[in-house]
């Protein structure tokens, strides 16, 4: 049986064809127990979910912190209220602030969105402890997979294989150093505790190994708390493999098919699609088996992934299991029509599993690129400023999950990412030439941005083939460069100088053409 096709979010294209409703079932999960949740998060996350929560008849409640601008998130809410003017550490990653945020606003439950608290057992103990419906996983499974070391040693518990490697008590240089030398080079070293490329240093000989690990464990210690590391053997041209998975915590899980995510820079995923391409049923059977029993393994409830590496020659080994909702979960909604936001909500308000394996069909191909302000031409470095000029691409198979508007102001203090671009089709060149012709149309002024990048990157050979791996762009890096054409069109001298005038007016700083045209999706190179 297929699955009842989901939503799609406002402002995108046509839905995707479902079967007759004479027998297609109406897997849509029910009307959560819940009634007023707080997110404290920001950005696109946080309108998805208050988007999920005003379907559901949830009142939505949104957390924030004063030195981010939130008015275009916060008009998706019902209500709203501060966590103050400090920092991200002083606000949406302060666990006591949230907890009595969320009790003064009156809230019965927490969605965490993801990033931030959303991977911390402590948050989901300190909601059941006040009596607040967590959104996410319960404590233990968080905790279970928290740390590296403790998850591998789980999965070879479980029977899921897992890259060769060292994961032990014993974190003295001496010790890491023979271990290195019995894995061999290349290796990977990464802090136990991390995520998100930060930890992570690629050792090709034993002269790099000292500095590696020193550093390694000074950016552990800073950004987790926590300076053990692990080291793994280092898979060259491997792909990045992702299973989406759902459990009700009662034993029951069903996996959402897979996601490739090998297009990365500096460790984070910039371009998502599913199917993965060039893969065959039998290799997609043996991951989808071992992301279930990863998640059966730790009694994992809600939505999560199991994230594996695949080697060039088929072998696969698992990488980590996120325990919470993913950026790229849209292009699983859009192939298996699901709605996973409402499931969430759904699960944690005790309703059982809104679906059964046999009810999931995937139908064509979905592709999502994330639109950050960022220099793809200076080290994909973040960008910041106000966004004078604003236009999201639409037409059938698009979707944008936008978290700014125009007049949004784009600061320093917190993650560069502006929207996601959600694009999909029968087949995955009918997804590809709707992704290019959608990024033509996406126009953002004021601060530069990596749509044009992204648009050459949907448009290189390589990408068309599937031809894929974490090395794509160090691989193609001089080709997909900015190559800026000798005439500037009339509209991008206009809108350069229609923003210059406003930024003098307001006293900000202009930006130069070079900015304009790198903002604009149509005639950007």
């Amino acid at each position: 049986m297929d699955a009842a096709v989901g939503r799609r979010e406002s402002g995108v294209g046509e839905a995707m064809t479902a079967p007759s409703p004479a027998t297609t079932p109406d897997t849509r999960p029910a009307t959560p127990a819940l009634r007023r949740l707080l997110v404290p998060n920001r950005g696109e996350i946080a309108v998805r979910i208050a988007r999920a929560c005003r379907e559901a008849g949830v009142e939505s409640v949104l957390a924030y912190s004063e030195l981010d601008d939130v008015r275009y998130v916060r008009r998706y809410f019902d209500d709203a209220i501060s966590l103050g003017n400090g920092d991200a550490r002083e606000t949406y990653l302060n666990v006591g602030r949230v907890i009595d945020v969320a009790r003064r606003c009156g809230a019965d439950a927490l969605h965490p969105g993801y990033g931030f608290l959303s991977e911390r057992a402590e948050l989901a103990a300190a909601c059941d402890d006040a009596g607040i419906i967590f959104v996410g996983p319960k404590a233990s499974s968080i905790a279970a997979m928290g740390s590296k070391a403790e998850s591998r040693h789980l999965m070879q518990r479980l029977g899921v294989p897992v890259v060769p490697g060292y994961d032990g008590d014993d974190q003295n240089v001496s010790a890491l150093t023979a271990e290195a030398v019995r894995i061999g080079f290349p290796l990977i070293v990464k802090a136990s505790a991390g995520g998100g490329g930060k930890g992570m240093k690629i050792v090709r000989s034993a002269a790099e190994l000292q500095s590696a690990i020193e550093s390694a464990q000074r950016e552990a210690k800073k950004s987790f708390g926590d300076d053990r590391l692990l080291l793994e053997r280092y898979i060259e041209e491997p792909r990045h493999i992702e299973f989406q998975i759902f459990g009700d915590g009662e034993g029951n899980v069903v996996h959402l098919f897979e996601r490739d995510c090998s297009i990365q820079r500096r460790h984070q995923k910039v371009i998502e699609e599913t199917p993965a391409p060039r893969y065959s049923e039998e290799l997609r059977a043996r991951m989808a088996a071992a992301a279930v029993a990863a998640a059966r393994g730790v009694d994992y409830r809600s939505a999560g992934t199991v994230e594996f590496i695949v080697t060039p020659e088929g072998e696969f080994y698992f990488l980590e299991m996120n325990t919470r909702l993913q950026v790229e979960h849209p292009v699983t909604e859009e192939v298996a029509g699901v709605d996973l936001v409402r499931a969430q909500l759904a699960v944690a308000g005790g309703a059982p599993l809104p679906w059964r394996q046999d009810d999931l069909r995937q139908r064509g191909h979905a592709i999502e690129v994330r639109i950050y302000a960022e220099d793809p031409d200076d080290r994909f470095l973040p960008q910041s400023g106000a966004i004078r000029f604003y236009r999201e691409p639409a037409g059938p198979g698009v979707r944008v999950d936008a978290g700014v508007g125009q007049g949004t102001a784009i600061g320093v203090s917190f993650d560069p990412m502006l929207a996601k671009l959600i694009c999909s089709g029968s087949s995955r060149d009918a997804a590809i030439d709707c992704l290019g012709r959608a990024l033509r149309d996406y126009i953002v002024l004021g601060t530069k941005t990596n749509i044009s990048w992204l648009r050459r990157v949907v448009q290189h050979p390589a990408f068309r083939n599937g031809l894929v791996s974490t090395r794509f762009i160090a691989d193609h890096e001089d080709s997909l460069r900015r190559s800026m054409p000798d005439e500037v069109p009339a509209l991008a001298a206009v809108l350069s100088s229609t923003t210059q005038r406003e930024q003098r007016a307001t006293g900000g700083s202009a930006p130069g053409i070079g900015s304009v045209w790198d903002s604009i999706g149509e005639w950007g190179r």
